[in-house]
């Protein structure tokens, strides 16, 4: 059984959606931590709607923090629960954007997912699997997961910006360059990276630039 993921939205500056942005948020965050990124973005996407779901799971001790799987290293949870509480929110996520399209009335091609972290996570999970191609995915400061069985499980290639700093202390860089050379060897021909420097666990400006150009490049802008 699929859990109702609650989300914020922007609505498009326009007034017409031609396109939606779905933010994916990272571990003990919400949906309202990278909303705020509609404000720069949306000058100059004005016909996108912005969408940000909070995960599903809720994270004790954490007000308003949620989590889309458990992580065992900081909260003591196993691998099985881990992978369990995951595989659930794939299914939380699928469902959420198979609504969301059909209550927008926009196709996956009019569609990017704009992952952080664990959220990051969770898109290069999801959308290769899916039945149709979203426009891409823009992915910050997370890794790959279960590389071994994305060339036997992907359905689709999306486009895929990879980015992250060079001082993440959290995720560590060289996931960058792990998660492309998996992507590679699985058939992916467009997957672009940008490499922040100076910055930590976060989306620094010149990050957040390659984005756009990126978004707007693969929503035909």
């Amino acid at each position: 059984m699929t859990r109702v993921l609650n989300a914020e939205r922007r609505e498009a500056k326009s007034g017409e959606t031609r396109s939606i942005v779905v933010f994916l948020h990272g571990y003990g965050a919400n949906g309202a931590d990278l909303l705020g990124l509609a404000d720069p973005l949306g000058e100059h996407l004005p016909d996108t709607m912005f969408v940000a779901p909070n995960a599903p799971e809720t994270i004790a001790g954490m007000p308003n923090g949620y989590q889309w799987f458990p992580i065992p290293w900081i909260d003591g949870s196993s691998e099985e629960e881990s992978m369990r509480g995951m595989d659930q929110s794939v299914q939380d996520l699928n469902a959420f954007l198979d609504a969301l399209m059909v209550d927008e009335d926009v196709l996956p091609e009019q569609v990017v997912l704009f992952g952080f972290s664990q959220g990051t996570m969770m898109a290069l999970h999801v959308a290769p699997r899916r039945e149709d191609s979203v426009a891409g995915i823009v992915a910050f400061s997370g890794r790959l997961l279960a590389p071994e069985s994305l060339a036997e499980e992907a359905v689709v290639k999306p486009p895929i910006l990879l980015v992250h700093g060079d001082q993440d202390d959290v995720v560590p860089p060289e996931s960058l360059a792990q998660a492309a050379e998996a992507l590679e060897a699985a058939g992916w021909k467009d997957v672009y990276a940008h490499i922040m420097k100076g910055t930590a666990h976060g989306i620094a400006p010149d990050g957040l630039s390659v984005a756009l150009a990126f978004m707007r490049d693969k929503l035909g802008l």
